[in-house]
């Protein structure tokens, strides 16, 4: 599995990286005991069953079953192969691995060769790019615009924004001469073609915004009309590299003042967020000119609780905000929405009013969900007429019923109740009413979302278990954290587990303890050859056990165990006697051997 790498390298490296910080840069993690805790990257939930045990080094996740080490992780959720994962962990803490090695495997994610060509273009496009708009006359009117704009040269070169030349052929003799087939190119969406065949640069006459994905790799490109073409705003298509929906802008650069501020402030495009970084908000991500999508909207709520949602003040803008702040809400955020001027975007307020006024009486201002709800619903009603008023109440109090916490819901059925002079119990009779009919609220509903079994995954699952099933599942739990017992099992009873995945754990871990490594679940899952059993040795690892074992109480495992196989072996032998009666043409004997078979599976049944 580790290829050419020596196995005592990647031990270093994996003891050099603290599975806590690796996991960290995707999830949220929260402190509870001695393990961490956060929403799992690998399947949708809103309550966290998602767990890190910095002693053991490894995740397991009680909702999905995964589990592993930090790089059984990487694996997982960026499809990494083994030697990519390790290169991965040895840059972060700076290892230095053989040159070959260093050279042969690339920490960019695609796995077959068009896509890895695709990347290795935007990454060779993107350095010319940048050159163009810094080094050359034709990249001249692309600089004096981004600097017109009020973008520092500080700010352009940590963007890598660049130029494409208005020039027909210079990209495609450019990608040419790299190796890049023109028509390859053109699927990537780096270059268009007529219907004679020819190519050209498909951003020509614009400034580039490359769009980079969450290690930091250019996947995409948005450019921005300087004249008079159209569209305004030209992005790359779809491809295997770039799903617009999936990515959010900024994010590699965002991430740790993310992690670091608890909060994230979303904005529609890739201008709004560099004027904000200038302006020194260094969580901003933009939604590279989409509505915000349900997977946007959990990869947030991975990283943090808060979402503050800064878009353009006109009307289109208010309207993706209120549909973005639901996305959200949905994903188990705390939504805030910053307040713009009409008709005013986050750059045009920085420009006109400095970036102090911005954070202060835009982000530090914004309204919570509601607030920003309410206030845009009064612009859609006349509240001095008798009917609108009404209608207004029913969509405010229909909005506070769909809120989680009952002090806030109290909160706002007292700002109604003295604003119009109405009754709170009738308003609070009207918000019930609304959550029995949604279901909110109520054990088992469709508000109780995500994976709501937890606890019991976590405490008593394996009391439905058969009792030589727990026996097991015990006995190797405390294996795995004690060379000792393994000799002992392995003296008493081998391999002779009943469950065929106990068998090949056991083996594994046999063979593991026999070549002198000390007890470390995170180094002996790299042994087992298969992710189902990976899981399970994670799972078996995290059972809680006491910290020592008793000889009596190993040996009433081991009597568990072996009764089983007694009971089954005794089984199999009648009815094999069974078999042999009926074809001597026994019926009687052979009713009599069905029925010991029947008590005696009965009688098993009983002691399970």
């Amino acid at each position: 599995m580790a290829g050419h790498i020596p196995e005592e390298t990647i031990d270093e490296i994996r003891k050099s990286n603290d599975i806590v910080d690796v996991v960290g840069e995707y999830v949220q993690l929260k402190k509870q005991g001695r393990n961490y805790f956060g929403l799992c990257p690998f399947h949708g939930e809103n309550t966290p069953s998602f767990s890190v045990s910095p002693v053991k080094q490894i995740f397991h996740c009680f909702g999905c079953g995964k589990g592993g080490n930090a790089i059984t992780f990487l694996m997982e959720l960026e499809g990494y192969e083994f030697l990519q994962a390790v290169k991965h962990l040895a840059d972060k803490v700076g290892y230095q691995l053989p040159e070959e090695l260093s050279h042969n495997q690339e920490d960019s994610g695609p796995k077959n060769e068009e896509a890895q060509k695709v990347l290795e273009a935007h990454q060779w496009l993107s350095k010319l790019y940048h050159h163009l708009l810094k080094h050359t006359k034709e990249g001249k009117e692309g600089l004096d615009y981004l600097l017109e704009r009020g973008f520092t040269e500080e700010m352009i070169d940590r963007f890598q924004l660049g130029y494409a030349p208005n020039s027909k052929d210079f990209v495609v003799r450019f990608l040419e001469k790299k190796g890049y087939h023109p028509q390859l190119m053109v699927k990537a969406g780096l270059l268009s073609s007529n219907d004679s065949g020819e190519y050209s640069d498909r951003f020509r006459g614009r400034v580039i915004f490359p769009i980079r994905n969450h290690l930091g790799k250019t996947v995409a490109f948005g450019g921005r009309a300087i004249h008079d073409q159209e569209p305004k705003y030209l992005n790359s298509p779809e491809t295997e590299l770039f799903r617009k929906g999936k990515l959010l802008y900024n994010f590699d650069l965002a991430r740790s003042a993310i992690r670091k501020q608890g909060s994230i402030i979303l904005f529609e495009g890739y201008i709004d967020v560099i004027a904000a970084y200038q302006a020194g908000v260094y969580n901003g991500v933009g939604t590279l000119g989409t509505s915000i999508t349900e997977h946007q909207a959990n990869l947030i709520r991975r990283y943090v609780e808060e979402a503050v949602i800064c878009y353009d003040g006109d009307a289109p803008g208010v309207e993706a905000s209120m549909k973005a702040a639901r996305l959200l809400k949905g994903a188990g955020c705390t939504v805030k929405l910053a307040r713009l001027p009409d008709g005013m975007d986050p750059d045009d307020f920085i420009k006109s009013h400095g970036a102090d006024k911005f954070r202060r009486e835009v982000l530090e201002a914004s309204d919570t969900y509601l607030a920003f709800i309410m206030r845009h619903l009064k612009k859609q009603y006349n509240l001095n007429l008798e009917g609108d008023r009404i209608a207004y109440l029913e969509r405010v109090v229909k909005e506070i019923a769909g809120l989680d916490h009952a002090i806030e819901r109290e909160h706002y059925l007292k700002e109604l109740a003295n604003e119009f002079e109405l009754s709170l119990d009738t308003l609070k009779e009207e918000v019930s009413a609304h959550r029995r009919q949604n279901g909110w609220g109520n054990k088992g509903t469709k508000r109780k979302t995500g994976n709501s079994n937890v606890t019991s995954a976590r405490a008593g699952g394996s009391k439905l278990l058969p009792a030589f099933h727990n026996a097991e599942r015990a006995l190797i739990a405390y294996m795995l954290k004690n060379p000792q017992v393994a000799d002992k099992v392995q003296a008493e009873l081998g391999g002779g587990f009943n469950i065929s995945e106990h068998q090949v754990i056991v083996t594994y871990l046999y063979a593991y303890f026999e070549e002198g490594n000390e007890p470390d679940v995170s180094h002996f899952v790299e042994m087992l050859p298969d992710a189902d059993l990976k899981n399970l040795v994670v799972k078996l690892a995290m059972m809680p056990v006491n910290q020592d074992i008793s000889d009596r109480e190993i040996n009433d495992y081991i009597r568990l165990i072996r009764a089983e196989q007694s009971d089954k072996t005794d089984i199999r032998t009648l009815e094999e006697e069974q078999k042999q009666a009926e074809q001597q043409n026994d019926p009687i004997k052979a009713a009599e051997i069905a029925m010991k078979i029947i008590q005696l599976k009965r009688q098993l049944r009983s002691t399970h």
